[in-house]
């Protein structure tokens, strides 16, 4: 999996992430992020949004400041709760990964 790239302390572009498998439905869920570096929390569950619910179901978080100010590379996931109750975390066979290369100016 290429890693999500961005410079420290950049707050875009936004991460956008398509659920797989496609067939699951968005519709009424709730959505969180998570992201860790060597087991240090970085965000947990910040807010995150639906932003497909069906056919290509996808989701983004929209960084803030301050939630990029560790260089290096990290995992991440987004954590589902659907209309049900039921949770699923994705990707739920590996993680994202998010590097934060260091800034030059």
């Amino acid at each position: 999996m290429t890693p999500f790239t961005m410079k420290l302390g950049d707050t875009s572009p936004t991460l956008s992430y398509t659920l797989t498998p496609t067939s699951v439905d968005l519709t009424g869920a709730t959505v969180v992020f998570n992201m860790a570096r060597r087991g240090v929390t970085i965000l947990d569950r910040a807010a995150a949004t639906v932003t497909t619910a069906t056919v290509t179901p996808t989701v983004e978080y929209t960084w803030l400041a301050g939630d990029t100010d560790l260089e290096g590379l990290h995992l991440a996931e987004f954590e589902v709760t659907f209309a049900s109750g039921a949770v699923e975390t994705f990707p739920n066979g590996d993680y994202i990964q998010i590097k934060i290369l260091d800034d030059l100016g």
